[in-house]
C-alpha cells in the first residue's frame, strides 16, 4: 500500500513539474527552428529586400530558380560530389573499421588517428587542406583554383579525410554487435572468410550502415563551408549571355552567394532555392532510410 502510494507521488510530481522542464526547450525549437522554418517558405514566395518589406509575388522565384543556369549547374555538381564521396567514404570507413575489429596491435591509437580530423571546423580545414594543395600543385604551375577537375577531388579529399574517421566508429560499433554465434556457426561450415562478410557480416551492419549512408549522402548535399574555404566556387566559365558559372560550386554555396552577393531582387529567389534545397536534401535522405532499413536483418 505505500509502494503504491509513493508512486503515485511521484506520478503527480512528474505531471506537476513536466512543462517546466520541457516547456523551455518547446520553446526553444519554435522560436529558433520552427518560426523561422515557415517564415523562409513563405518568403520563397515574395520580393524583399529586409524581411519586412516582403511583396507576395506567387511562385515567380520558383520558376527564376529553376531555370538558373548557375542552379542547375550546381545542383549536378552537387550530386555527383554526394554520390561520390558517398561511395568512398563508406567504402574506407568499413574497411578501416574491419581491419581495427581484428585485434591488431594499437588498433586503440589507430582509431584515435583516424577520428581526430573529424574534431577540426570544416572552415579552418578547407584553409588547411587549401594550402596543401597549393603546395604541392605549385610544383606544375597549376592551382586547385584553376582546374575544375583537381577542384572536384581536392573537395572529395577533404570529405574523405573529415568524415572517414567518424563513420568507422558507427562502423566499429555494428561489427561488435555482429553475433559471435554466427560467425562460429559459418567457421564450423567452412565459409570463406569472404563469404563469411558478405553472407553474415554485412547483413548484421545493415544498421550501421544505414546511419552512414544517411549522413554521408545528406553532409554531401549539404557541403557549405569546405566548399567556401577551399575553392569558393572557382573557377568560373563566362555564359554567351554575359553570366559566370563557378565550377565547384555546390548547392548551399550557390545559395548564399545569390542572396548575400547578388542584388536584394534576387533574395526571394535564393529562398526559393532553399526550400527546393530542403525538399531534394530531405526527399534523399527519407528515401535511403526507407530502401535500407527493410534490408536490415532482425537479430
Amino acid at each position: 500500500m505505500a509502494k503504491s502510494l509513493k508512486a503515485n507521488s511521484i506520478r503527480s510530481a512528474t505531471r506537476r513539474w513536466f512543462w517546466l522542464f520541457l516547456g523551455p526547450v518547446v520553446a526553444a525549437f519554435i522560436i529558433g527552428f520552427v518560426w523561422p522554418f515557415i517564415q523562409g517558405i513563405y518568403l520563397s514566395f515574395c520580393n524583399f529586400r529586409i524581411t519586412a518589406d516582403a511583396e507576395f509575388v506567387g511562385i515567380d522565384n520558383y520558376g527564376r530558380a529553376l531555370s538558373d543556369p548557375a542552379f542547375q549547374y550546381s545542383f549536378w555538381y552537387t550530386a555527383l560530389t554526394a554520390i561520390v564521396s558517398l561511395v568512398i567514404i563508406n567504402v574506407l570507413a568499413f574497411t578501416v573499421a574491419y581491419l581495427l575489429t581484428k585485434k591488431i596491435r594499437g588498433a586503440n591509437l589507430f582509431r584515435t588517428v583516424f577520428f581526430m580530423p573529424n574534431l577540426i571546423g570544416g572552415i579552418v580545414l578547407g584553409y588547411i587542406w587549401s594550402m596543401i594543395f597549393d603546395g604541392i600543385l605549385s610544383a606544375y604551375n597549376t592551382s586547385i583554383l584553376l582546374d575544375t577537375t583537381l577542384g572536384f577531388w581536392g573537395l572529395i579529399i577533404v570529405m574523405c579525410w573529415q568524415q572517414i574517421g567518424y563513420m568507422m566508429i558507427i562502423y566499429i560499433a555494428g561489427l561488435q554487435a555482429v553475433p559471435a554465434d554466427m560467425l562460429e556457426a559459418a567457421e564450423i561450415d567452412g565459409a570463406t572468410s569472404m563469404q563469411t562478410l558478405f553472407k553474415v557480416t554485412i547483413p548484421n551492419v545493415m544498421p550501421s550502415i544505414t546511419i552512414c549512408v544517411f549522413l554521408s549522402l545528406t553532409n554531401g548535399f549539404k557541403l557549405f563551408d569546405q566548399n567556401l574555404a577551399l575553392t569558393g566556387g572557382q573557377p568560373y566559365i563566362i555564359q554567351p549571355d554575359g553570366s559566370t558559372i563557378n565550377t565547384t560550386q555546390m548547392l548551399a554555396l550557390t545559395i548564399y552567394n545569390t542572396f548575400y552577393t547578388s542584388s536584394t531582387a534576387s533574395r526571394g529567389t535564393a529562398q526559393a532555392m532553399a526550400v527546393i534545397f530542403f525538399v531534394l536534401v530531405a526527399g534523399l535522405g527519407l528515401a535511403q532510410l526507407a530502401y535500407t532499413r527493410k534490408r536490415e536483418v532482425q537479430q
